[in-house]
């Protein structure tokens, strides 16, 4: 995906990780200037093609979450210790194929490409927590504005439940997150890829002025939604830097699930630093401004011919500044909306790390129909860091299949090992980079210890990684009345993380295929081998209800390895509900890695 950006905001911003493989929709828009005549040929959301997708999911600590469930297409995965997730030959929408995570707590996470056959997609996914950021009262209505100048409006008698469609007149927790539309981070959280179809049925290019999600929960937990009939008004904030290119009028669009895009529905009024709208149901909404476009791609090799994955390719509209980004897949390739009729200039970078001089550089010019630039070699990088090595078993024999992380610059790097060879190329900006790797044999789900290596510019021989000693297993075990229910990453999910600034952490789990879930929470503070730490909550889908933790009970802490390695436990409660009056005797012993 190529995000519309000004050249102010350009220069605000970091470079986020994007989507590996970006494709245009082929669209045929006939429009009479002046004969109010408008054919548009709506795009094909029915046309299947058979395509892979991987990436890592992290939360919003940019900590690898666990467990994830991750739905492409009819197909199910879930994200392992590391957050990475790939399916493969899954059959998807050719126009709008989807990358859907779901986590207990968080909004889903949701990616949107154009499918080509033989091509594939990766992403980087950062998720948002459903962080409640007030209440207001069903029956009387309310305001609530976050820090950032999101704002919320109920009117009296507007909310009911989601699920019965009954009125609900009871306190309504609204989870809400304004989302930059200058952030660093905005096409990792983001859902879709700024495509839309307007109120005629075509499919748009979008740039964004902002946007929001928003969710609407009663005092149970249960999802309350707008009522029939009535409205709330959303205000979003407008950033200083693009308040003048800001129009007076905009197109409000909601994010559409079912197939992946933004979809038309109302207007927003500015007023003052603020987009003002009317919504008729909670999602995600956003504000903007929509344009046509032509599908630019390209191929990006080295010397050698052999193709860059992941160089960063930036694309920067001459006259206006609106910068978009894309980074090529395993094969060097890259697609994704662009302008049309505009002239832009290409700049590719081999890594998103080094975005000092570009290694490459041309304008070309967009007409009204796809554009492909070929193969564009770069010249020789001076950072480029060829590494290699061998991964082990527990034997001391070549793994078969299995791969290593490379961590680097806060984000995870998978590199595939095939017959135990470890060979790949990346790139550093500077004269040397502290990275860790951690090799792993999935067959007999071990990995090795931490090995921390400094890369240099040429040969990089990291010798022999034995992925042995270190158990990869993960578990939460755990009883109701007696009564025993086992989780197992994998196939099931297990997450463990604590909130800046909290002094708690918690672990969730789910089961693969069904909809069994559970999270406890516990005090960390002072938290080793041997300790003692107060259990402060928990929940389990098969309990029906919720209930409190009585009298006070305690997690025993049996091992706590580092952030990256597992953190194990076991613990016995009582816990009781007022809806209905009851009693459970909970025992648990729980292996999960840390993410932090």
């Amino acid at each position: 995906m190529f995000l519309s950006l000004t050249k102010r905001s350009f220069y605000r911003i970091a470079v986020p990780i994007l989507i590996t493989t970006l494709f245009f929709s082929c669209q045929k828009e006939l429009s009479i200037e002046g004969g109010g005549i408008v054919v548009v040929t709506p795009p094909d959301l029915t046309t299947k093609v058979s395509a892979s997708v991987s990436g890592f999911v992290t939360d919003e600590n940019d900590a690898p979450v666990l467990g994830a469930t991750v739905q492409v297409g009819t197909s199910s995965v879930t994200t392992d210790k590391f957050g990475y997730f790939e399916a493969k030959n899954v059959q998807v929408v050719k126009t709008a194929a989807t990358v859907m995570v779901n986590v207990p707590g968080y909004f889903k996470g949701i990616k949107t490409w154009m499918a080509e056959q033989g091509k594939g997609a990766f992403f980087r996914i950062k998720l948002i927590p459903k962080t409640v950021a007030g209440t207001i009262n069903g029956s009387t209505g309310g305001n609530l504005t976050l820090s950032n100048g999101l704002s919320i409006t109920l009117p009296a008698g507007a909310v009911m439940n989601a699920a019965t469609n009954a009125p609900y007149t009871g306190t309504v927790n609204v989870a809400a997150y304004w989302i930059n539309p200058l952030a660093a981070d905005l096409n990792k959280i983001m859902p879709g890829d700024l495509r839309g179809i307007n109120n005629d049925g075509g499919l748009k290019l979008l740039r964004t002025f902002g946007m929001a999600a928003v969710e609407l929960t009663g005092s149970g937990g249960e999802l309350l939604q707008i009522a029939g009939g009535q409205k709330a008004t959303l205000s979003f904030p407008i950033p200083a830097s693009i308040a003048g290119e800001a129009p007076a009028s905009i197109p409000l669009w909601y994010f559409d699930e079912s197939n992946g895009l933004w979809k038309e529905q109302g207007s927003a009024t500015k007023n003052g630093n603020n987009y003002v709208g009317d919504v008729s149901h909670f999602s995600f909404w956003n504000c903007d401004t929509p344009g046509s476009y032509v599908q630019f791609s390209c191929t990006v090799h080295d010397q050698l011919g052999n193709p860059i994955h992941y160089a960063i390719v930036k694309l920067t509209r001459i006259g206006t500044g609106e910068v978009r980004w894309g980074a090529t897949d395993s094969l060097g390739y890259v697609s994704g909306p662009v302008p049309d009729n505009a002239q832009l200039q290409i700049d590719v970078y081999p890594i998103y790390y080094c975005l000092g001089t570009s290694s490459y550089t041309q304008t070309f010019n967009t007409t009204n129909v796809p554009i492909n630039l070929g193969t564009i070699t770069i010249p020789s990088f001076t950072g480029t860091c060829n590494v290699s090595g061998t991964l082990t078993d527990c034997n001391n024999n070549p793994v078969a299949d299995g791969y290593v992380m490379m961590y680097r610059n806060n984000d995870y790097y998978r590199e595939w090992v095939h017959n135990g060879v470890i060979s790949f190329t990346t790139y550093i900006c500077t004269a040397s980079l502290p990275i860790s790797f951690i090799g792993v044999d999935p067959a007999n789900s071990v990995q090795s210890s931490l090995v921390n290596y400094t890369l240099v510019p040429g040969a990089n021989a990291i010798g022999t990684i034995q992925a042995c000693g270190t158990s990869a297993s993960e578990f939460i075990h755990y009883s109701i009345d007696g009564t025993p229910h086992n989780l197992a990453a994998p196939p099931d999910s297990m997450y463990q993380s604590a909130s800046a600034g909290s002094t708690n952490s918690y672990i969730s789990g789910s089961q693969a295929g069904v909809n069994h879930y559970l999270y406890f929470s516990y005090d960390h503070t002072g938290i080793g081998v041997g300790t003692t730490q107060t259990l402060n909550n928990f929940y389990s889908s098969l309990l029906g209800t919720q209930a409190t933790v009585t009298p006070p009970a305690s997690v025993n802490i049996t091992e706590c390895g580092p952030v990256g390695q597992f953190i194990s436990g076991n613990f016995t409660c009582v816990l009781t509900s007022t809806a209905p009056a009851a009693t459970y005797n909970i025992t648990c012993s729980f292996r999960v890695r840390r993410n932090n």
